[in-house]
């Protein structure tokens, strides 16, 4: 259940992150309305306080969401930006997400 709960904090996280960065991206490559920053801003400032609802150290925090951001930032590459996965990104966002899943669920004692 806590891995559920964390991987789900994670998604969330991701895509807020995401937008947050995506934003000032319009702004700056696709000459989009300079007001798009200041949602951009809030949403990076949302994503810093979701990561600190996770119980773990922030390093190791930081290290099991870098799986299910890599999961997420493919996931809006296709849905968002269009562009058809390879075998290879699913591949390495696979890699990813269980590495997410070794750090998670190591042992409390370790």
């Amino acid at each position: 259940m806590e891995l559920l709960k964390a991987t789900l904090l994670f998604t969330i996280a991701a895509v807020v992150e995401i937008v947050g960065c995506y934003l000032p991206w319009l702004v700056i490559k696709q000459n989009k309305p300079f007001w798009l920053l200041l949602p951009a801003a809030l949403s990076l400032a949302l994503f810093a306080w979701l990561l600190t609802l996770h119980p773990s150290a922030a390093g190791r925090t930081y290290a099991a969401y870098g799986g299910i951001y890599i999961a997420v930032a493919l996931a809006w590459l296709h849905w968002v930006d269009g562009v058809s996965l390879t075998r290879w990104d699913v591949a390495g966002a696979t890699v990813a997400m269980v590495g997410m899943v070794i750090i998670m669920l190591q042992p409390a004692s370790a």
